[in-house]
């Protein structure tokens, strides 16, 4: 999928991939010509999305975390209290309703489906020519990657292939049509060489996560062999079955209508790797998962992809409208530069974190399980609000 601008053939600039960054900083480059261009920048169309985006969801009071080994409760966060940093918005928002909430907050026309890209090549001058499945090509001013983990902007600047992190997962929706009678709580159970949480997104459906690692004789890289979606219920149930995971939290999953039979390797990329890439290079860069994948073990995919567009936005925006002296090209080229340099160490930070908290949670290593139950509960919790408690900054 590709993000286009409204300017013509020769002067478009291409976000490909339409995911939450695309749609994020499509929206907040467009507010952000508004309030440069208005005497009084006007409200934001944005907050009423975002409003009934909040009125769509339940508000999660609570993170309770226990042992799958032995069923007690390890750790307890209220989101709620100022203790915490708090009080913390903190929601479980389906994708569909974001992205669909972005899209509706940009002209008709700036989103162009099914287009995905093979190749890039370069022209005389700045433009990128982009290369389609379908044969066709554009030709872009500013090419922005939001391809995801497997990213073809993201090879073309040279960024390491992302890694296997050892695990795989599955998730899935549970609907409860006459009310599920859950609290507004994320729970999870740890341990025993699993992950498994469920939080509700409203009053009817919960979602749920399974993450696990692979036995010795299989491959975390080529995925589970389980054909079928009632297999691939009874193999994400079997090990929470012989823990100490209650029967309520397992009828979640039993309740689930799995359409999806497959399970992901999770893989994400090195820390390390990241803070020597190129994010940018000229008048490219990438964001999303084509800059940081992840494992999804901090739950802040989108967030950090929304946090990836309104600096893009703010950095492009102030190029494009020529805030700073120098070329149309030299500014781009800047802002470009200098979001990179905002998005490196944030980006370090959230792959590195999110793959110790799924490491030392899910281990089921002796040494590791007593440090987790006894010591470590309450540092990994917090983490997570750690994690999401960023301000990214206004426009």
């Amino acid at each position: 999928r590709t993000r286009r601008g409204s300017r013509t053939a020769q002067e478009r600039g291409e976000e490909r991939g339409a995911g939450v960054v695309a749609g994020a900083a499509g929206v907040r480059v467009r507010h952000h010509d508004v309030a440069k261009r208005l005497p009084r920048a006007r409200r934001p169309r944005g907050r009423p999305q975002a409003h009934k985006i909040r009125k769509l969801h339940l508000h999660i009071q609570r993170l309770r975390v226990f042992s799958a080994s032995t069923g007690e409760l390890a750790h307890e966060l209220d989101f709620t209290l100022q203790d915490n940093g708090g009080p913390h918005e903190t929601c479980r928002v389906t994708r569909d309703l974001l992205l669909r909430a972005l899209e509706e907050e940009l002209p008709a026309g700036t989103i162009r489906y099914s287009s995905k890209i093979v190749s890039i090549h370069d022209q005389d001058g700045a433009a990128k020519i982009l290369h389609l499945a379908d044969g066709s090509t554009l030709r872009a001013k500013v090419l922005i990657g939001c391809d995801g983990v497997n990213s073809v902007v993201a090879k073309w600047l040279g960024l390491p292939k992302p890694s296997h992190s050892g695990r795989l997962a599955t998730r899935g929706l549970a609907h409860y049509p006459d009310g599920h009678g859950f609290q507004p709580e994320f729970l999870q159970f740890i341990g025993h060489g699993f992950r498994f949480g469920f939080v509700p997104c409203d009053g009817t459906r919960i979602y749920w996560f399974y993450t696990w690692s692979p036995s010795q004789n299989a491959s975390a890289d080529k995925g589970v062999d389980v054909e079928g979606a009632a297999k691939m219920k009874q193999h994400v149930l079997a090990r929470p079955r012989s823990s100490k995971v209650p029967a309520g939290a397992l009828e979640v999953v039993e309740r689930s209508h799995m359409s999806d039979a497959s399970a992901a390797p999770l893989r994400f990329r090195s820390p390390l790797s990241l803070l020597f890439a190129s994010i940018s290079k000229g008048n490219v860069c990438v964001a999303g998962d084509a800059l940081h994948p992840m494992t999804p073990d901090l739950g802040q995919g989108g967030c950090s992809a929304l946090e990836d567009g309104v600096i893009l936005a703010r950095c492009l925006g102030d190029a494009v409208l020529g805030a700073e002296a120098g070329t149309e090209e030299e500014r781009i080229e800047s802002g470009l530069r200098e979001y990179a340099g905002m998005r490196r160490w944030r980006s370090v930070q959230l792959v590195g974190a999110a793959y110790m908290v799924g490491f030392v949670q899910q281990s089921d290593n002796a040494v590791v399980s007593f440090l987790r139950e006894k010591v470590l509960a309450g540092a990994l919790a917090r983490s997570l609000l750690k994690m999401a408690d960023y301000d990214c900054g206004t426009l």
